[in-house]
């Protein structure tokens, strides 16, 4: 008798302690799962789990912060994709998704450098160009950078094309537009 409540003690302590000790990989794609189901409140729960057992995993805080970016929680975004680019400073897909960020926060200035980056070494990137274009046709604290802005927001249209995105083309041609306008690059047409 007394071996078998051991016995059962033992197989459910085992079970249990499973249970609640997932390690940071299972924790990681948990978080991936759920992101991926929209459920990002729990998905950044299971992602701050997996950082709080391996804090030096950059892609734990990258999809951390894409979590809390659809949170609109940019704060915490910006925190998580900061400590994801300072593990991995070379990763282009954090710095585009945090330049993207700090356009939701309007923070142009940041915005720009991270976009940058982008451009220089991923330069058939539409989706930088586009950012970077808006990021300078928002910049107000310097001389416009008009060039820049027809510059990026005309290549990000090309490519967009190029990639048969016709939704994404025709917003930014819609931008492109108005800051042409905006700047004498073109008259409104009747």
């Amino acid at each position: 008798m007394r071996v078998s409540v051991f016995a059962i003690l033992l197989f459910l302590g085992t079970g249990a302690s499973n249970a609640w000790s997932l390690d940071a990989e299972q924790w990681f794609l948990d978080g991936n799962k759920l992101s991926s189901e929209g459920q990002f409140e729990e998905a950044a729960k299971a992602y701050q789990k997996s950082i709080d057992q391996n804090p030096l995993a950059p892609v734990a805080h990258y999809n951390l912060g894409i979590a809390y970016k659809n949170l609109r929680q940019l704060d915490k975004a910006t925190k998580s994709l900061e400590k994801a680019i300072e593990l991995a400073p070379t990763n282009l897909d954090i710095r585009l998704t945090l330049g993207n960020v700090y356009n939701l926060q309007e923070r142009w200035k940041d915005a720009i450098g991270q976009l940058n980056i982008v451009v220089h070494r991923q330069q058939n990137d539409a989706q930088a160009h586009g950012n970077l274009g808006w990021a300078y046709y928002n910049y107000k604290d310097g001389p416009p950078f008009k060039q820049m802005v027809i510059l990026n927001l005309s290549k990000a249209v090309e490519l967009f094309e190029q990639k048969n995105q016709l939704k994404a083309a025709e917003s930014t041609r819609k931008i492109l537009e108005e800051a042409k306008l905006k700047f004498g690059y073109q008259t409104a047409t009747p």
